[in-house]
């Protein structure tokens, strides 16, 4: 791979590398979903990933705030409650009669859906008279999210008009507006797709100067999922308290985050759903809104709701090959038809390439049930959990030897179709590459616990079926206990998959962990990946002379890949990182298991890299150890946020406290004490069946829950 090289232009200096995806590491990212903004720590768009974003269309490529001939010092930006961004620079050397600053130039960023405003202002304090040109520079390209995601190089457009305070572009199907108030002083000659304006500002000591721009974006043919009426909240904002701040940090700035990836379905406007991520994600993917509505549970079950009933508008009805759409399949993503974006994977704008977000459709139905989603909307959606048992059964399998399992059938599709979807993700121990058609472990567990669920839920509605869903989960169990266990020198684990041959792939990954608390494991199956997940059990085939630890547990979560592995890499999207929402689900897995101990020791982990990472934890990040890597290192190219990554969040307060609900028969069962070290830890504002309720942790960790009265609380045992 060659080295990013460094781009000149107009706007000073910043790495890019062409042809190659942009990181984002170190860039402030702000959404209000189908928005967004991108640009580096000064506040300035300026290449790269770096724009004003309006369902997946880039608006603004640059915006650069420079004062000729004098040096902007940046000196950090703040994340306020609100969640705008403010950015501060010292401008060098006016003003100034000590070597205190004295001129700040300070950019107030405030991103809506369809609407980025930008407020400057420069202030004096020192006590000399300022005098300074502030040039604004803009430019457009109209990008696609595709061809900045690729690394393409876009070249900027030509305004289509252009006026003393503002511009205008389009292409047809998008059109951007850029008005500036008050207007410049003047307008400098547009070149290249560039639109620069100029202020001359004079200010005397202790005075302040301001201007305001905004940038308006509109979709031709109206937006894909248009965001929700402003103000609105879908679930419960907990207060978490204790001796240990960070947990309410962390849920307080994924609160924030999530709230910015709500999206709503513009068939039915009153449902709503989180969007995967920002940038690369931010539409509906099946899988992502699946998991992050479930982990949202105990804040009340709207989202849930609404996520469901989105799914089911779209879920499959015929055999399409070119889309891999099934009947009752619950889709993988949807995307804007662009015809001139182009696609890398050349991905249908409807792709059903998913095969474990079905049974996820099924288990949410059933969790949301129990934490109080209104019987009457549960059953509405039944003939849609029918149709995707039906899946699971007749299409799922399609070589009849009872797994679940997947193959790419259209050329261009996702090779791998579990949450590890890149094509090197699932891999043998050697380092050889899965070939499919491949049967993943975790896709069996959420098929079992699917059906199981889905029984329970036929059985209380008084439909036919339980019975018959059961038996298929029994065998699936049994099955799954004879073809995926195999033994290393530490004992025996689940391998990651089955590949095209029937071949256990037999590499030690994170995906063990999902197989927790789905029914699908005995007690001893269940304490064995427990001692893999929680590091009791060590790799033999570890190189002493890596400079890693083997096993899983980073220090700051699960690694996807076991670090003896031969295709190990810590910066490996799927091969050696951590994600935050896989080891948020292992947490609960551990803890539905009766192993409260251990999963507090992977939460504890998780909260130390939400700190690391200023409380909003990325999609996913690098699996150095800990002992060798004290603070966890950035993946370079993570969507940040992320939503399944900060409603981990709420799941890892639902695990310690080992809240299971049932609120038709208005029964709660909780852990007997949280594990060690969240003594003294309280949350309030849970929510179960429209009722709020407390949990709180004693001194000596013992549960208790208030708020909840007429209720039958049940504590579990100690873990």
């Amino acid at each position: 791979m060659d080295a990013p090289v460094k781009a000149h232009d107009d706007f000073g200096e910043r790495e890019s590398a062409p042809g190659l995806q942009p990181f984002l590491h170190d860039a402030r990212v702000s959404v209000a979903a189908p928005s967004l903004c991108i640009s580096g720590p000064d506040g300035a768009l300026r290449g790269g990933a770096d724009g004003f974003y309006h369902g997946d269309r880039r608006v603004l490529s640059r915006l650069e705030a420079v004062v000729e001939g004098v040096p902007a010092a940046p000196i950090g930006s703040a994340t306020l409650p609100d969640g705008d961004v403010v950015f501060r620079a010292v401008l060098r050397g006016l003003a100034e009669q000590t070597p205190d600053p004295a001129v700040v130039l300070e950019r107030h960023r405030t991103v809506a859906p369809g609407r980025l405003t930008e407020r400057y202002t420069v202030r004096n304090a020192g006590g000399l008279p300022a005098r300074l040109r502030l040039t604004l520079r803009a430019a457009a390209d109209l990008a696609t999210m595709e061809q900045v995601k690729s690394g393409q190089d876009v070249a900027a457009r030509a305004p289509e008009s252009l006026a003393p305070d503002g511009a205008r572009w389009t292409d047809g199907a998008i059109t951007a507006t850029l008005a500036l108030s008050p207007p410049p002083d003047g307008e400098l000659p547009q070149s290249g797709g560039v639109v620069a304006v100029t202020y001359a500002i004079e200010l005397p000591p202790g005075a302040s100067w301001q201007a305001v721009l905004h940038c308006t974006a509109e979709h031709r043919e109206g937006d894909l999922f248009p965001a929700p009426p402003p103000g609105t909240r879908w679930w419960s904002r907990p207060e978490v308290t204790g001796p240990d701040h960070r947990l309410a940090h962390w849920i307080a700035a994924s609160d924030r985050d999530l709230h910015g990836l709500v999206l709503r379905d513009p068939l039915h406007p009153a449902d709503v759903f989180l969007a995967a991520g920002a940038p690369w994600f931010l539409t509906l993917f099946g899988r992502d809104a699946l998991w992050a509505a479930r982990m949202l549970l105990p804040l009340g079950t709207d989202v849930a709701a609404g996520t469901l009933r989105t799914l089911a508008r779209r879920q499959g009805r015929d055999s399409v090959p070119e889309t891999e759409e099934q009947p009752g399949k619950i889709l993988h993503e949807v995307r804007r038809h662009d015809p001139g974006a182009g696609s890398a994977l050349g991905l249908p704008p409807s792709y059903y390439g998913t095969a474990d977000a079905t049974p996820l459709w099924l288990i949410l139905l059933h969790d949301a049930w129990r934490w109080g989603m209104p019987g009457s909307e549960v059953e509405e959606l039944l003939p849609h959990a029918e149709a995707a048992l039906d899946w699971l059964e007749r299409y799922a399998d399609a070589d009849g030897d009872g797994f679940l399992e997947y193959a790419d059938g259209t050329g261009h599709g996702l090779s791998n179709q579990g949450w590890k979807d890149s094509s090197d993700g699932i891999r043998f121990r050697d380092g050889r590459t899965a070939a499919a058609p491949i049967a993943l472990s975790e896709v069996q567990a959420y098929a079992h616990e699917a059906a199981q669920k889905a029984a329970s839920l036929l059985d209380a509605f008084g439909r036919p079926g339980g019975d018959r869903r059961r038996r298929w989960a029994a065998e699936l169990r049994d099955r799954f206990r004879d073809s995926f266990w195999t033994e290393d020198d530490a004992g025996p684990y689940p391998a990651v998959a089955l590949d095209g041959d029937k071949q256990r792939v037999d590499s030690v990954a994170s995906n063990m962990g999902h197989l927790l608390g789905t029914g699908l494991l005995d007690a001893d199956e269940a304490a064995h990946v427990a001692r893999r997940l929680t590091g009791t059990v060590k790799d033999a085939g570890a190189d002493a002379d890596s400079g890693l630890d083997a096993g899983l547990d980073s220090g700051f979560g699960l690694r996807t890949l076991d670090g003896a592995a031969a295709g190990f890499n810590a910066l490996g999207y799927h091969t050696g990182s951590v994600w935050p929402h896989d080891t948020a689900v292992a947490v609960n897995g551990l803890a539905r298991e009766g192993f409260g101990d251990g999963a507090g020791r992977l939460a504890a982990g998780l909260v130390g890299a939400a700190e690391q990472f200023g409380y909003r934890l990325p999609e996913l990040y690098a699996g150095y150890a800990r002992v060798e890597q004290p603070s966890p290192a950035p993946y370079p190219a993570a969507c940040r946020p992320q939503a399944w990554a900060a409603a981990a969040s709420v799941l890892v307060l639902q695990s310690l406290f080992g809240l299971e609900p049932d609120a038709p028969a208005r029964r709660l069962r909780h852990a007997a004490r949280v594990p060690e070290g969240y003594e003294g830890l309280r949350v309030r504002g849970l929510r179960v069946a429209g009722r709020t309720f407390d949990v709180a942790a004693g001194l000596d960790g013992a549960v208790e829950v208030h708020g909840l009265d007429g209720w039958t609380l049940v504590p579990g045992e100690d873990g």
